[in-house]
């Protein structure tokens, strides 16, 4: 049950939110760890003001630098990737591209026998060589949902900021409006009000 301290707007962002949780119950993070995060939608976004609300030293790549602001407010250190990511750099990389070549760079990023949590799922196969993980021994993690505790508890203590990634909110008559506003480039969460 969410709590009535959580807003309906905050609400709708716990099962994202719980998802970017479930990186921290899958390791042991130390405490000012480097992680990279390298993705800039809203899963990024999340998973970077988790890692960061939880004494991460985080970095988040990305490709917009207005979305970015959203972590940037949070305090999270980010990046507009223009050409070359960083090589070798970090023992934490959280992949959240949601494209094809995102694990790729992700395997670019990682340190030997650091670890790559990874979040996103695309359609069809992607063709990686594994050369680099096997060489560098890097560990994959395959990270998805997770626990909605953790999430409830960050959105009621307002230490993760939801209310940037709301692009818009529309009144259900204009509910095909609201749909196609949401497909629109650069749009983060289009919300439907009753």
């Amino acid at each position: 049950m969410v709590p009535d301290s959580i807003s309906n707007e905050a609400a709708v962002f716990v099962e994202p939110l719980a998802a970017a949780c479930e990186i921290l119950d899958q390791a042991d993070i130390p405490h000012r760890a480097e992680v990279a995060v390298v993705g800039d939608g809203k899963l990024g976004l999340l998973v970077a003001q988790v890692l960061n609300a939880r004494g991460k030293n985080v970095h988040l790549y990305g490709r917009h630098k207005n979305k970015m602001r959203i972590a940037e407010r949070a305090g999270v250190s980010v990046t507009v990737i223009k050409q070359k990511l960083p090589s070798n750099v970090y023992e934490w990389v959280v992949e959240a591209t949601g494209s094809r070549d995102g694990l790729k760079q992700a395997i670019q990023m990682t340190r030997p026998r650091g670890t790559i949590f990874l979040k996103s799922t695309v359609h069809g196969p992607v063709h990686i060589d594994m050369a680099p993980v096997v060489v560098n021994e890097i560990t994959i993690v395959g990270s998805r949902c997770g626990r909605f505790e953790p999430a409830l508890a960050l959105l009621e203590s307002r230490k993760i900021n939801v209310t940037d990634m709301i692009s818009e909110i529309i009144p259900f008559v204009e509910g095909k409006h609201a749909f196609a506003r949401a497909a629109e480039a650069g749009v983060l969460k289009v919300l439907i009000q009753w």
